[in-house]
């Protein structure tokens, strides 16, 4: 079993930054991707940028360039530097971690992120 606990969430003016971490305890195995996704009031749950155990990275076309996911295997955690926010990012940020090769899939409960003036 893997808990995920996000942290970072909060409400900034557009234009400010913010940066979310997740840290994963339990059985975390070595070849795994770790990630973000949101959920905007009224829609779907969407990716916003995952990381392999590798370090290969992926965003979603709406955050390139201002937003950076990055982790450290050593300590299993993975973060989400969020610059240049847009009211359209506001969403709660969830942290996702898949385990290759075996379907498994874990989830974390969420942190708010409001960006409003």
């Amino acid at each position: 079993q893997v808990q995920l606990v996000e942290s970072g969430g909060d409400s900034v003016q557009p234009g400010g930054s913010l940066r979310l971490s997740c840290a994963a305890s339990g059985s975390i195995f070595r070849y795994n991707v770790m990630g973000w996704y949101r959920q905007a009031p009224g829609k779907q749950r969407e990716l916003v940028a995952r990381i392999t155990s590798a370090g290969s990275t992926n965003y979603a076309d709406s955050v390139k360039d201002r937003f950076t996911i990055s982790r450290d295997n050593a300590k299993n955690t993975v973060s989400l530097q969020m610059n240049s926010l847009k009211p359209e990012d506001t969403a709660v940020y969830y942290c996702n971690l898949v385990v290759l090769g075996s379907g498994m899939d874990y989830w974390g409960k969420g942190t708010l992120v409001t960006v409003s003036s």
